[in-house]
C-alpha cells in the first residue's frame, strides 16, 4: 500500500517537475515568474496531499478552489491568491496540451474575488431544503442515501472539519449524550455536541444503512461512515457528496464540506451563541480565526438594514 501511494505522489511531483521545466525554457517567462511557479506549486502539491490526492489524476476543479479558499481563509493577500490561480491554471493548462491529463481542471479556476475575507454561508432555508431532499431519498432506506444523510446532517450539527468526519469510528459517536469525538488538527481530540436530527439520522444510518455497506468489505471497519465498497468513507467521497448538493446553489466559493461548518458557525453566533464557544466547538486555537464570523455575521445584519430599514 505505501509503495503504491508514494508512486502516486511521485507521479504528480514528476508532473510539476516537468511542467516548471518547460516554464524554464519557454520564452519570455522571467526568473521572478519561474520562482512564483514553482513555490505555488509546491504549496498545492503539498495541499493535495494533505487532501489524499497524490497522483495528477486526482485533481479537480473542487481541489483547486478549495486550495485558493483556504489561502483567503488565511488571510493571504489578494494578489498572492491571483498569482497562485495563475501559477496553477498554467500548470493544468499545461498538463492537458501535453496529454498528462484528459481536461484541464483548472479552466473554470477564479480566484475568489477581491472584498473581505468572508467564508460561503448558505441560508437556514437552503439547509433545510438540502436535508428535507436527503430525507426523502433517505426514506426509501436506499443506504448510500441513509449513510449520506446522517453525514451531512453531523457536518452541519457539529460544525466539524471533513478530515475529522471520516475519521470518526462508531465507538465515538454517543447518541445518548449527542457528543461525538473528533480528532482535531494538530492531534488535538474534542468533544463536540449535535442535535437531535443528527442523532435520528446516524441511528437509521448505523442500523438500516450501514450493515449493508459494512457486508461488501474483506475486513470489517470501525469507522462511521463507510463507502461503497465497506470501507472507511474517504475524505475525496465526502467531498463529492458534498459538492453535489451544494454545486447548484447560489453563492460564491468551494461548494465542499468547509461550506457546512462556515455556515453552522455563522448560524450560532446570529442566534446569539458565544464566540467563545463557537471557538471551542470549532476547536480554533486562536480566538481571531473564529472571528471571522463575527463579520459573516455584520456583513449579514448590514444587508437585513439596508434592505428592511426605511431611512437606510
Amino acid at each position: 500500500m505505501a509503495d503504491r501511494a508514494e508512486q502516486k505522489e511521485e507521479r504528480l511531483v514528476a508532473a510539476v517537475d516537468s511542467f516548471l521545466g518547460h516554464a524554464r525554457h519557454a520564452r519570455g517567462l522571467s526568473e521572478q515568474t519561474l520562482r512564483a511557479y514553482a513555490n505555488d506549486l509546491e504549496q498545492f502539491v503539498g495541499f493535495a496531499a494533505r487532501r489524499g490526492v497524490v497522483g495528477i489524476d486526482g485533481v479537480d476543479l473542487e481541489l483547486l478552489r478549495d486550495w485558493l479558499w483556504e489561502a483567503d481563509q488565511r488571510g493571504l493577500a489578494r494578489s498572492t491568491i491571483a498569482r497562485r490561480s495563475s501559477s496553477v491554471r498554467a500548470f493544468t493548462r499545461w498538463a492537458s496540451e501535453t496529454g498528462v491529463t484528459a481536461m484541464d481542471a483548472g479552466v473554470r479556476l477564479r480566484a475568489p474575488k477581491g472584498g473581505s475575507h468572508l467564508p460561503r454561508v448558505v441560508s437556514a432555508d437552503q439547509v433545510r431544503g438540502l436535508l428535507d431532499g436527503l430525507a426523502a431519498r433517505a426514506a426509501t432506506d436506499d443506504p448510500g442515501a441513509l449513510r449520506d444523510l446522517a453525514l451531512v446532517e453531523l457536518l452541519y450539527a457539529a460544525a466539524i472539519r471533513v478530515s475529522e468526519l471520516v475519521g470518526i469510528d462508531v465507538a465515538d459517536v454517543d447518541r445518548g449524550r449527542l457528543t461525538v469525538r473528533v480528532l482535531g488538527k494538530g492531534g488535538k481530540e474534542r468533544v463536540v455536541p449535535f442535535g437531535v436530527p443528527a442523532r435520528d439520522a446516524l441511528e437509521a444510518w448505523t442500523s438500516r444503512g450501514r450493515p449493508t455497506l459494512a457486508a461488501r468489505a474483506d475486513v470489517p471497519s470501525t469507522a462511521l461512515f463507510l463507502g461503497d465498497q465497506g470501507g472507511r468513507l474517504g475524505v475525496r467521497s465526502a467531498y463529492r457528496v458534498v459538492a453535489r448538493l451544494l454545486g447548484d446553489l447560489p453563492g460564491e466559493g468551494p461548494s465542499g464540506p468547509h461550506t457546512f461548518r462556515h455556515t453552522a458557525a455563522t448560524h450560532l453566533l446570529d442566534g446569539g451563541a458565544d464566540l467563545r464557544a463557537v471557538q471551542e466547538l470549532l476547536g480554533h486555537a486562536s480566538l481571531g480565526t473564529t472571528q471571522i464570523y463575527t463579520h459573516v455575521s455584520s456583513a449579514r445584519l448590514r444587508e437585513v438594514y439596508r434592505t428592511a430599514h426605511p431611512r437606510a
